[in-house]
C-alpha cells in the first residue's frame, strides 16, 4: 500500500478527538482537547512524577534476509498553536454589551485565543535493517518557534495572530535478531523540548510544547511484518516479547498484505479500514456519521460562524451542508456480507 493511501487512515488516528460536536471551542467539550497519543516534554513529565509520559515505545516483528530488508519509517503528530484574532475596539465593546445578557458559559469564552493544529512529520527512507542491526539510529525532530499576522478582508477583525512553540526530540531506531530471519525492531519517540518543567498544572499550555496524537507509520521492502494479533504459532514467544507503551502496531493495506504496519495510540485491528459509506472525518468514532451529519445542519448562523473558525471544521461543515439526499442514505447503514444460516444455528 502507498503512503498517501495508509495516511488516509492514519489520518483518522490523528485527528479523533480533535474537536468535537457541535466543533465550535467555545463549547464546554471543548475546552479541554480529547486528542489521544500525547508525548509530552520531557521536564515537564519528570516535574509531575512521569504522570504524563515523555516517550512512546513500539515493538514489532519482521521477517526476511537482513542483507535485502530496507525500511522507512515515518512519525507524524499534531503541533499545536494559538490563534488570536485581534478585534477593532468598537467590535469589542459591541460584543461585550451583546454578551452581558448571557448566561452561557460559552458565550462568555467565544472571543478567546483558539488552539488549532498543524500536522507534522518526520521520515527516514530506506534505512538497511543489517545497518540497524550493527547500531541504532536516532533521528531528530525540531521544529522552530513561529509567528505570523494575517490581515482578513472583513472588518469583523483587524488582525489574525498564529502562534506556535518551538518543539524538540527525536525517535531511535534499533533492531536484533530473535531467530532465523526474524527480527524485532523498535522505535523510541522522546520529547525534549526545553524550558517545560516550570509548567506544572495548565495541561492545555503544556500540550502547546506535546506531540500531540503521535503514531507512526513502518514500512518494509524485500521482507513481511509479522501480525502482533494472530502471529503463527512458531513465533508467538517472539510476539509475547514484544513490548509496545502507549501505542499498539496493527497491519494495514490489503487484506493480507505485510509490507505496512500503523503504531496507533488508538488499539485498532489488522486492516483497518475507511467505510467507502463515509463522506469524510468527523473526529468522533464513538458517533454515528449520520446522527453527527444531521446534527450538523440543525446549528445556528452563530455556531456556524464559529465552527468556520478553524479550517478543518470548516471543511466539514461545507462537506456536510453538500450532502445529497443519496449519500444520506449511504450513511443510514448498509450490509457487508450475507451467509445461509444453518439449522443448528437456529436452534
Amino acid at each position: 500500500m502507498k503512503l498517501e493511501q495508509v495516511k488516509e487512515i492514519a489520518n483518522a488516528v490523528l485527528y479523533e478527538g480533535y474537536l468535537l460536536y457541535p466543533y465550535r471551542q467555545s463549547a464546554l467539550k471543548n475546552r479541554t482537547r480529547w486528542t489521544f497519543g500525547a508525548v509530552y516534554p520531557r521536564e515537564y513529565s519528570e516535574a509531575n512524577g512521569g504522570m504524563e509520559p515523555w516517550t512512546m515505545h513500539t515493538e514489532c516483528l519482521v521477517e526476511g534476509q537482513a542483507g535485502d530488508i530496507s525500511l522507512d519509517v515515518t512519525v507524524r503528530f499534531l503541533h499545536l498553536l494559538v490563534r488570536t484574532v485581534v478585534q477593532p475596539e468598537l467590535a469589542k465593546d459591541d460584543r461585550l454589551e451583546a454578551n452581558a445578557s448571557e448566561w452561557s458559559l460559552a458565550s462568555r469564552l467565544a472571543g478567546e485565543p483558539l488552539q488549532e493544529g498543524v500536522e507534522r512529520e518526520v521520515s527516514v527512507m530506506g534505512l538497511s535493517l543489517r545497518n540497524l542491526l550493527a547500531h541504532p539510529w536516532r533521528v531528530t525532530i525540531e521544529f522552530p518557534a513561529s509567528r505570523t499576522v494575517e490581515y482578513p478582508a472583513n472588518a469583523a477583525a483587524t488582525e489574525i495572530i498564529r502562534e506556535q512553540q518551538a518543539l524538540s526530540g527525536a525517535f531511535i531506531l534499533a533492531a536484533e535478531q530473535v531467530d532465523t530471519d526474524l527480527f524485532k525492531l523498535s522505535i523510541e519517540i522522546e520529547n525534549t523540548t526545553l524550558e517545560t518543567g516550570s509548567v506544572t498544572s495548565r495541561r492545555d499550555i503544556v500540550l502547546l510544547q506535546s506531540f500531540v496524537s503521535t503514531h507512526t507509520i513502518l514500512q518494509v521492502r524485500q521482507g513481511s511484518f509479522i501480525s502482533l494479533l494472530e502471529p503463527p504459532e512458531e513465533v508467538q514467544t517472539f510476539v509475547r516479547e514484544c513490548q509496545n507503551i502507549r501505542t499498539w502496531p496493527v497491519l494495514v493495506g490489503n487484506e493480507g498484505e505485510r509490507n505496512t504496519m500503523l503504531s496507533s495510540p488508538i488499539i485498532l485491528y489488522d486492516y483497518p479500514q475507511i467505510a467507502p459509506e463515509s463522506p469524510g472525518p468527523l473526529f468522533d468514532g464513538s458517533e454515528i456519521d449520520e446522527i453527527l451529519s444531521l446534527r450538523i445542519l440543525t446549528l445556528t448562523d452563530e455556531e456556524k460562524v464559529q465552527m468556520r473558525q478553524d479550517e478543518r471544521t470548516r471543511e466539514i461543515l461545507e462537506r456536510t451542508e453538500a450532502l445529497t439526499p443519496e449519500q444520506f442514505m449511504k450513511l443510514h447503514g448498509t450490509i457487508r456480507e450475507l451467509r445461509p444460516i444453518t439449522e443448528g444455528e437456529i436452534e
